[in-house]
Protein backbone atom coordinates (compact mmCIF):
# COMPACT_ATOMS: atom_id res chain seq x y z
CA UNK A 1 0.00 0.00 0.00
CA UNK A 2 1.12 3.56 -0.80
CA UNK A 3 2.83 5.65 1.84
CA UNK A 4 2.11 9.04 2.92
CA UNK A 5 4.69 10.18 0.53
CA UNK A 6 3.34 8.40 -2.29
CA UNK A 7 -0.02 10.24 -0.93
CA UNK A 8 1.95 13.31 -1.66
CA UNK A 9 3.13 12.72 -4.69
CA UNK A 10 -0.49 11.73 -5.83
CA UNK A 11 -1.21 15.14 -4.53
CA UNK A 12 1.14 16.92 -6.70
CA UNK A 13 -0.65 15.77 -9.52
CA UNK A 14 -3.68 16.63 -8.82
CA UNK A 15 -2.05 20.36 -7.73
CA UNK A 16 -0.38 20.50 -11.40
CA UNK A 17 -4.08 19.32 -12.78
CA UNK A 18 -5.32 22.32 -10.73
CA UNK A 19 -2.38 24.64 -11.96
CA UNK A 20 -3.24 24.63 -15.64
CA UNK A 21 -7.18 24.53 -14.98
CA UNK A 22 -7.09 27.64 -12.81
CA UNK A 23 -4.95 29.54 -15.40
CA UNK A 24 -8.03 28.56 -17.91
CA UNK A 25 -10.93 29.38 -15.77
CA UNK A 26 -9.53 32.51 -14.00
CA UNK A 27 -6.81 34.09 -15.41
CA UNK A 28 -8.02 33.60 -19.29
CA UNK A 29 -11.45 34.07 -18.61
CA UNK A 30 -10.50 37.39 -16.92
CA UNK A 31 -8.96 38.41 -19.88
CA UNK A 32 -11.27 37.24 -22.66
CA UNK A 33 -13.97 39.52 -20.54
CA UNK A 34 -11.87 42.81 -19.71
CA UNK A 35 -9.10 43.28 -22.19
CA UNK A 36 -10.94 41.63 -24.98
CA UNK A 37 -13.90 43.07 -24.08
CA UNK A 38 -16.04 39.66 -25.04
CA UNK A 39 -19.24 39.21 -23.34
CA UNK A 40 -19.00 37.09 -20.23
CA UNK A 41 -20.98 34.33 -21.90
CA UNK A 42 -17.94 33.58 -24.38
CA UNK A 43 -16.05 31.92 -21.89
CA UNK A 44 -18.83 30.71 -20.07
CA UNK A 45 -20.05 28.88 -22.69
CA UNK A 46 -16.46 27.66 -22.81
CA UNK A 47 -15.98 26.49 -20.06
CA UNK A 48 -19.57 24.93 -19.87
CA UNK A 49 -18.11 23.07 -23.22
CA UNK A 50 -14.91 21.92 -20.84
CA UNK A 51 -17.63 20.37 -18.10
CA UNK A 52 -19.65 19.14 -21.03
CA UNK A 53 -16.73 16.70 -21.83
CA UNK A 54 -16.61 15.21 -18.42
CA UNK A 55 -19.90 13.42 -19.89
CA UNK A 56 -16.85 10.80 -21.57
CA UNK A 57 -14.92 9.88 -18.41
CA UNK A 58 -16.51 6.29 -17.71
CA UNK A 59 -15.50 6.15 -21.82
CA UNK A 60 -12.01 7.04 -20.57
CA UNK A 61 -12.03 4.96 -17.14
CA UNK A 62 -13.18 1.95 -19.00
CA UNK A 63 -10.02 2.91 -21.44
CA UNK A 64 -7.89 1.93 -18.54
CA UNK A 65 -9.38 -0.71 -17.35
CA UNK A 66 -8.83 -2.75 -20.42
CA UNK A 67 -5.08 -1.74 -20.61
CA UNK A 68 -4.13 -2.78 -16.53
CA UNK A 69 -2.49 0.47 -16.11
CA UNK A 70 -3.44 4.15 -15.58
CA UNK A 71 -0.10 5.87 -15.53
CA UNK A 72 -0.28 5.98 -19.44
CA UNK A 73 -3.84 7.69 -18.81
CA UNK A 74 -2.48 9.90 -16.75
CA UNK A 75 0.20 11.28 -18.20
CA UNK A 76 -1.71 11.48 -21.68
CA UNK A 77 -4.24 13.48 -20.11
CA UNK A 78 -1.62 15.85 -18.48
CA UNK A 79 -0.25 16.59 -21.96
CA UNK A 80 -3.27 17.34 -23.70
CA UNK A 81 -4.53 19.38 -21.01
CA UNK A 82 -1.01 20.77 -21.07
CA UNK A 83 -1.50 21.38 -24.67
CA UNK A 84 -4.94 23.04 -23.54
CA UNK A 85 -3.69 25.44 -21.50
CA UNK A 86 -1.27 27.14 -24.06
CA UNK A 87 -4.05 27.03 -26.68
CA UNK A 88 -6.19 28.93 -24.71
CA UNK A 89 -3.48 31.39 -23.98
CA UNK A 90 -2.72 30.85 -28.12
CA UNK A 91 -6.43 31.79 -28.39
CA UNK A 92 -6.55 35.31 -26.35
CA UNK A 93 -3.25 36.16 -28.91
CA UNK A 94 -5.21 35.23 -32.16
CA UNK A 95 -8.75 36.97 -30.91
CA UNK A 96 -6.35 40.04 -30.83
CA UNK A 97 -5.59 39.94 -34.77
CA UNK A 98 -8.60 37.91 -35.84
CA UNK A 99 -11.59 37.12 -33.59
CA UNK A 100 -12.86 34.44 -35.42
CA UNK A 101 -9.32 32.36 -36.12
CA UNK A 102 -9.44 32.53 -32.28
CA UNK A 103 -12.67 31.64 -31.32
CA UNK A 104 -12.07 28.61 -33.53
CA UNK A 105 -8.51 28.06 -31.63
CA UNK A 106 -10.10 28.64 -28.12
CA UNK A 107 -12.84 25.80 -29.06
CA UNK A 108 -10.19 23.37 -29.56
CA UNK A 109 -7.97 24.32 -27.01
CA UNK A 110 -11.00 23.62 -24.18
CA UNK A 111 -11.53 20.67 -25.86
CA UNK A 112 -8.14 19.39 -24.61
CA UNK A 113 -8.49 20.66 -21.78
CA UNK A 114 -11.65 19.33 -20.98
CA UNK A 115 -10.58 15.72 -22.61
CA UNK A 116 -7.32 16.20 -20.36
CA UNK A 117 -9.03 16.52 -17.00
CA UNK A 118 -11.15 13.59 -17.54
CA UNK A 119 -8.80 10.88 -18.48
CA UNK A 120 -5.89 12.07 -16.40
CA UNK A 121 -7.97 12.78 -12.94
CA UNK A 122 -10.34 9.79 -13.72
CA UNK A 123 -7.23 7.28 -13.65
CA UNK A 124 -5.21 9.33 -10.76
CA UNK A 125 -8.42 8.85 -8.60
CA UNK A 126 -8.72 4.89 -9.25
CA UNK A 127 -5.12 4.58 -8.73
CA UNK A 128 -5.07 6.43 -5.64
CA UNK A 129 -8.40 4.34 -4.87
CA UNK A 130 -6.93 1.35 -5.62
CA UNK A 131 -3.08 1.88 -3.92
CA UNK A 132 -4.54 3.46 -0.41
CA UNK A 133 -5.06 1.65 2.55
CA UNK A 134 -8.76 2.03 3.37
CA UNK A 135 -8.17 4.03 6.42
CA UNK A 136 -6.00 6.11 5.09
CA UNK A 137 -8.47 7.29 2.07
CA UNK A 138 -9.80 10.15 3.95
CA UNK A 139 -6.43 11.47 5.08
CA UNK A 140 -5.70 10.84 1.52
CA UNK A 141 -8.44 12.91 0.03
CA UNK A 142 -7.74 15.86 2.51
CA UNK A 143 -3.96 15.67 1.37
CA UNK A 144 -4.54 15.23 -2.04
CA UNK A 145 -7.67 18.57 -2.27
CA UNK A 146 -5.72 20.78 0.18
CA UNK A 147 -2.67 20.61 -2.69
CA UNK A 148 -4.35 20.80 -4.92
CA UNK A 149 -5.96 23.97 -3.89
CA UNK A 150 -2.26 25.00 -3.19
CA UNK A 151 -1.65 24.55 -7.14
CA UNK A 152 -4.38 27.08 -7.43
CA UNK A 153 -2.78 30.06 -5.21
CA UNK A 154 0.71 29.40 -6.56
CA UNK A 155 -0.18 29.69 -9.77
CA UNK A 156 -2.51 32.31 -9.36
CA UNK A 157 0.43 34.42 -7.09
CA UNK A 158 2.51 33.49 -9.88
CA UNK A 159 0.63 34.54 -12.52
CA UNK A 160 -0.39 37.99 -11.30
CA UNK A 161 3.25 38.71 -11.10
CA UNK A 162 4.29 37.63 -13.89
CA UNK A 163 1.90 39.09 -16.22
CA UNK A 164 2.13 42.76 -15.42
CA UNK A 165 2.68 44.82 -17.28
CA UNK A 166 0.33 42.65 -19.20
CA UNK A 167 0.26 41.51 -23.08
CA UNK A 168 -0.77 38.88 -24.79
CA UNK A 169 2.86 37.64 -25.93
CA UNK A 170 3.29 38.16 -22.33
CA UNK A 171 0.49 35.76 -21.53
CA UNK A 172 1.88 33.57 -23.93
CA UNK A 173 4.97 33.12 -22.09
CA UNK A 174 3.20 32.48 -18.69
CA UNK A 175 1.08 30.20 -19.68
CA UNK A 176 4.20 28.20 -21.61
CA UNK A 177 6.34 27.79 -18.28
CA UNK A 178 3.14 27.11 -16.46
CA UNK A 179 1.79 24.43 -18.88
CA UNK A 180 5.29 22.69 -18.57
CA UNK A 181 6.40 23.08 -15.31
CA UNK A 182 3.17 21.19 -14.79
CA UNK A 183 3.43 18.33 -16.85
CA UNK A 184 7.19 18.16 -15.89
CA UNK A 185 5.34 17.80 -11.93
CA UNK A 186 3.77 15.07 -13.56
CA UNK A 187 6.07 12.84 -14.94
CA UNK A 188 8.63 13.11 -11.94
CA UNK A 189 5.46 12.40 -9.64
CA UNK A 190 4.65 9.18 -11.39
CA UNK A 191 7.26 8.12 -11.76
CA UNK A 192 7.33 4.44 -10.29
CA UNK A 193 4.35 5.81 -8.42
CA UNK A 194 2.03 2.77 -9.59
CA UNK A 195 2.74 -0.37 -8.57
CA UNK A 196 2.96 -3.88 -10.28
CA UNK A 197 -0.60 -5.26 -11.20
CA UNK A 198 -1.52 -8.58 -13.34
CA UNK A 199 -2.89 -7.76 -16.29
CA UNK A 200 -6.51 -7.77 -17.22
CA UNK A 201 -8.66 -10.99 -17.72
CA UNK A 202 -8.74 -11.48 -21.92
CA UNK A 203 -12.56 -11.74 -21.27
CA UNK A 204 -12.55 -8.63 -19.21
CA UNK A 205 -10.23 -6.78 -21.69
CA UNK A 206 -12.75 -7.30 -24.93
CA UNK A 207 -15.50 -6.05 -23.04
CA UNK A 208 -17.12 -3.40 -25.18
CA UNK A 209 -17.99 -0.30 -23.13
CA UNK A 210 -21.76 -0.18 -23.19
CA UNK A 211 -21.38 -3.73 -21.88
CA UNK A 212 -18.82 -2.45 -19.39
CA UNK A 213 -21.19 1.03 -18.38
CA UNK A 214 -24.57 -1.15 -18.09
CA UNK A 215 -22.68 -3.61 -15.62
CA UNK A 216 -21.50 -0.69 -13.29
CA UNK A 217 -24.94 1.10 -13.61
CA UNK A 218 -27.15 -2.23 -13.04
CA UNK A 219 -25.38 -2.27 -9.69
CA UNK A 220 -27.99 -0.40 -7.56
CA UNK A 221 -25.02 0.91 -4.69
CA UNK A 222 -22.63 2.80 -7.51
CA UNK A 223 -26.19 3.42 -9.53
CA UNK A 224 -27.36 5.48 -6.36
CA UNK A 225 -24.42 6.84 -5.34
CA UNK A 226 -23.73 8.22 -8.47
CA UNK A 227 -27.00 9.83 -8.30
CA UNK A 228 -26.42 11.42 -4.56
CA UNK A 229 -22.90 12.69 -5.90
CA UNK A 230 -24.92 14.67 -8.80
CA UNK A 231 -27.36 16.15 -6.06
CA UNK A 232 -24.79 17.11 -3.70
CA UNK A 233 -22.53 18.61 -6.41
CA UNK A 234 -25.51 20.80 -8.20
CA UNK A 235 -26.17 22.15 -4.13
CA UNK A 236 -22.41 22.38 -3.38
CA UNK A 237 -21.90 24.43 -6.82
CA UNK A 238 -24.75 26.40 -7.07
CA UNK A 239 -23.68 29.43 -4.91
CA UNK A 240 -20.14 29.70 -7.02
CA UNK A 241 -21.57 32.64 -8.79
CA UNK A 242 -24.03 34.47 -6.56
CA UNK A 243 -22.14 34.73 -3.08
CA UNK A 244 -20.10 37.95 -4.13
CA UNK A 245 -23.18 39.48 -5.89
CA UNK A 246 -24.99 38.57 -3.00
CA UNK A 247 -22.76 40.08 -0.58
CA UNK A 248 -22.09 43.68 -2.58
CA UNK A 249 -25.85 43.89 -3.56
CA UNK A 250 -27.21 42.73 -0.05
CA UNK A 251 -24.31 44.10 2.28
CA UNK A 252 -23.27 46.41 0.47
CA UNK A 253 -19.51 45.16 0.47
CA UNK A 254 -17.55 46.44 -1.89
CA UNK A 255 -15.36 44.13 -4.66
CA UNK A 256 -12.36 43.96 -1.89
CA UNK A 257 -14.45 43.21 0.95
CA UNK A 258 -16.53 40.50 -1.21
CA UNK A 259 -13.26 38.78 -2.19
CA UNK A 260 -12.34 38.97 1.14
CA UNK A 261 -15.26 36.89 2.41
CA UNK A 262 -14.83 34.39 -0.30
CA UNK A 263 -11.59 33.70 1.07
CA UNK A 264 -13.75 32.93 4.87
CA UNK A 265 -15.78 30.24 3.01
CA UNK A 266 -12.49 28.92 2.12
CA UNK A 267 -10.81 28.85 5.04
CA UNK A 268 -13.54 27.13 6.56
CA UNK A 269 -14.06 24.71 3.69
CA UNK A 270 -9.62 23.87 4.15
CA UNK A 271 -11.03 23.65 7.92
CA UNK A 272 -13.91 21.15 7.39
CA UNK A 273 -11.67 19.11 4.98
CA UNK A 274 -8.50 18.55 7.53
CA UNK A 275 -11.32 17.54 10.66
CA UNK A 276 -12.97 15.24 8.51
CA UNK A 277 -9.08 13.95 7.27
CA UNK A 278 -7.44 13.48 10.90
CA UNK A 279 -10.73 12.15 12.66
CA UNK A 280 -11.02 9.75 10.12
CA UNK A 281 -7.69 8.74 10.61
CA UNK A 282 -7.08 9.01 14.03
CA UNK A 283 -10.41 8.40 15.53
CA UNK A 284 -11.91 5.85 12.72
CA UNK A 285 -14.52 4.74 15.05
CA UNK A 286 -15.88 7.84 15.81
CA UNK A 287 -17.85 8.63 12.74
CA UNK A 288 -18.24 6.48 9.70
CA UNK A 289 -17.62 8.31 6.05
CA UNK A 290 -21.60 8.08 5.58
CA UNK A 291 -22.34 9.67 9.08
CA UNK A 292 -19.82 12.46 7.84
CA UNK A 293 -21.37 12.87 4.41
CA UNK A 294 -24.49 12.83 5.97
CA UNK A 295 -24.03 15.38 8.65
CA UNK A 296 -21.80 17.84 6.37
CA UNK A 297 -24.65 17.67 3.83
CA UNK A 298 -27.21 18.75 6.98
CA UNK A 299 -24.82 21.33 8.57
CA UNK A 300 -24.48 23.00 4.55
CA UNK A 301 -28.78 23.36 4.59
CA UNK A 302 -28.20 24.41 7.69
CA UNK A 303 -25.80 27.10 7.06
CA UNK A 304 -27.88 28.13 4.06
CA UNK A 305 -30.82 28.88 6.11
CA UNK A 306 -28.95 31.21 7.63
CA UNK A 307 -27.96 32.92 5.02
CA UNK A 308 -31.70 33.24 4.14
CA UNK A 309 -32.27 34.67 7.13
CA UNK A 310 -28.89 36.75 6.36
CA UNK A 311 -31.16 38.33 3.23
CA UNK A 312 -34.24 39.26 5.11
CA UNK A 313 -32.34 40.90 7.92
CA UNK A 314 -29.88 42.85 5.79
CA UNK A 315 -26.35 44.46 7.06
CA UNK A 316 -27.40 43.41 11.29
CA UNK A 317 -26.63 39.95 10.47
CA UNK A 318 -23.58 38.30 11.23
CA UNK A 319 -22.55 37.21 7.32
CA UNK A 320 -18.87 36.07 8.14
CA UNK A 321 -19.84 33.59 10.59
CA UNK A 322 -22.77 32.47 8.48
CA UNK A 323 -20.37 31.96 5.32
CA UNK A 324 -17.71 30.29 7.12
CA UNK A 325 -20.17 27.69 8.58
CA UNK A 326 -21.32 26.86 5.34
CA UNK A 327 -17.70 26.77 4.14
CA UNK A 328 -17.09 24.46 6.84
CA UNK A 329 -19.47 21.98 6.17
CA UNK A 330 -18.90 21.92 2.49
CA UNK A 331 -15.47 20.93 3.55
CA UNK A 332 -16.77 18.12 6.11
CA UNK A 333 -19.00 16.52 2.96
CA UNK A 334 -17.24 17.26 -0.22
CA UNK A 335 -13.93 15.29 1.76
CA UNK A 336 -16.08 12.80 2.93
CA UNK A 337 -17.72 12.52 0.01
CA UNK A 338 -14.50 11.91 -1.63
CA UNK A 339 -13.42 9.33 0.38
CA UNK A 340 -16.32 7.29 -0.28
CA UNK A 341 -15.86 7.45 -3.91
CA UNK A 342 -12.65 5.88 -3.63
CA UNK A 343 -14.44 3.50 -0.88
CA UNK A 344 -17.13 2.95 -3.98
CA UNK A 345 -14.87 2.52 -6.81
CA UNK A 346 -12.55 0.33 -5.26
CA UNK A 347 -14.36 -2.54 -3.19
CA UNK A 348 -13.32 -5.65 -4.75
CA UNK A 349 -15.12 -5.56 -7.95
CA UNK A 350 -13.79 -4.85 -11.50
CA UNK A 351 -14.40 -1.85 -13.49
CA UNK A 352 -12.77 0.28 -11.38
CA UNK A 353 -12.14 2.89 -13.81
CA UNK A 354 -15.98 2.98 -15.29
CA UNK A 355 -16.89 3.38 -11.76
CA UNK A 356 -15.12 6.45 -11.00
CA UNK A 357 -15.66 7.59 -14.17
CA UNK A 358 -19.04 7.48 -13.52
CA UNK A 359 -19.08 9.21 -10.45
CA UNK A 360 -16.61 11.40 -12.13
CA UNK A 361 -18.75 12.56 -14.93
CA UNK A 362 -21.86 12.89 -12.35
CA UNK A 363 -19.53 15.73 -10.62
CA UNK A 364 -18.50 17.48 -13.52
CA UNK A 365 -21.88 17.59 -14.77
CA UNK A 366 -23.64 18.76 -11.45
CA UNK A 367 -21.12 21.45 -11.56
CA UNK A 368 -20.96 22.77 -15.15
CA UNK A 369 -25.04 23.22 -14.39
CA UNK A 370 -25.35 24.56 -10.80
CA UNK A 371 -23.07 27.14 -11.21
CA UNK A 372 -25.22 28.63 -14.33
CA UNK A 373 -28.77 27.03 -12.90
CA UNK A 374 -27.91 29.20 -9.72
CA UNK A 375 -27.20 32.62 -11.70
CA UNK A 376 -30.29 32.08 -14.19
CA UNK A 377 -32.72 31.47 -10.69
CA UNK A 378 -31.50 34.57 -9.55
CA UNK A 379 -32.53 36.32 -12.21
CA UNK A 380 -35.70 34.77 -12.43
CA UNK A 381 -36.45 35.21 -8.94
CA UNK A 382 -35.00 38.63 -9.12
CA UNK A 383 -38.13 39.14 -11.91
CA UNK A 384 -40.71 37.24 -10.20
CA UNK A 385 -40.33 39.29 -6.94
CA UNK A 386 -39.32 42.65 -8.27
CA UNK A 387 -36.43 42.38 -5.01
CA UNK A 388 -32.64 41.11 -4.87
CA UNK A 389 -33.13 39.81 -1.25
CA UNK A 390 -35.66 37.67 -1.93
CA UNK A 391 -33.86 36.22 -5.12
CA UNK A 392 -30.89 35.55 -3.47
CA UNK A 393 -33.02 34.09 -0.61
CA UNK A 394 -34.73 31.90 -3.00
CA UNK A 395 -31.36 30.36 -4.31
CA UNK A 396 -29.86 29.94 -0.77
CA UNK A 397 -33.49 27.67 0.31
CA UNK A 398 -33.10 25.40 -2.95
CA UNK A 399 -30.11 24.65 -2.23
CA UNK A 400 -30.49 24.14 1.01
CA UNK A 401 -33.30 21.39 -0.04
CA UNK A 402 -30.98 20.02 -2.06
CA UNK A 403 -28.58 19.19 0.51
CA UNK A 404 -31.73 17.96 2.63
CA UNK A 405 -32.36 15.62 -0.36
CA UNK A 406 -28.51 14.65 -0.92
CA UNK A 407 -28.51 13.64 2.98
CA UNK A 408 -31.57 11.84 2.28
CA UNK A 409 -29.47 10.05 0.04
CA UNK A 410 -26.76 8.92 1.74
CA UNK A 411 -28.13 7.80 4.90
CA UNK A 412 -30.52 5.35 2.39
CA UNK A 413 -27.16 4.22 0.52
CA UNK A 414 -25.67 3.08 3.51
CA UNK A 415 -28.70 1.72 4.98
CA UNK A 416 -29.52 -0.54 2.53
CA UNK A 417 -26.41 -1.26 0.53
CA UNK A 418 -23.71 -0.02 3.00
CA UNK A 419 -20.98 2.26 1.31
CA UNK A 420 -18.58 0.06 -1.12
CA UNK A 421 -20.55 -3.11 -0.88
CA UNK A 422 -21.58 -4.38 -4.09
CA UNK A 423 -25.30 -4.83 -4.71
CA UNK A 424 -25.62 -6.27 -8.13
CA UNK A 425 -26.32 -9.83 -7.89
CA UNK A 426 -24.08 -10.74 -10.57
CA UNK A 427 -20.51 -9.09 -9.22
CA UNK A 428 -21.76 -11.15 -5.62
CA UNK A 429 -22.42 -14.18 -7.03
CA UNK A 430 -19.41 -13.87 -9.00
CA UNK A 431 -17.10 -13.19 -5.87
CA UNK A 432 -19.07 -15.85 -4.11
CA UNK A 433 -17.86 -18.74 -7.06
CA UNK A 434 -14.65 -17.03 -7.33
CA UNK A 435 -14.33 -17.81 -3.36
CA UNK A 436 -15.54 -21.26 -4.10
CA UNK A 437 -17.61 -21.20 -1.14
Amino acid sequence: MTSWLGIARFGLVQAALGAIVVLTTSTINRVMIVELALPAMVPGLLVTWHYALQVLRPSWGHGSDKGGRRTPWIIAGMAALALGGFGAALSVHVMALNMLAGMAVAVAAFTLIGAGVGAAGTSLLVLLASQVAEARRPAAATIVWIMMIAGFIVTAALAGHFLDPFSTRRLLAVAACICAGAFALTLLAVRGLETARPAPRRDEAKVPFRAALSEVWADRTARRFAIFIFVSMLAYSAQDLILEPFAGLVFGLTPGQSTALSGVQNSGVLLGMVLVGAASTLLPRLMSLRSWTVAGCIGSALALALLVMAARVGPGWPLKPSVFALGFCNGVFAVAAIGSMFNMASNGTSREGVRMGLFGAAQAIAFGIGGFAGTVLADVSRLAFGSPVMAYATVFAVEACFFIAAALLAAAIGNRDGFGAAANPLVLAARHQASGS
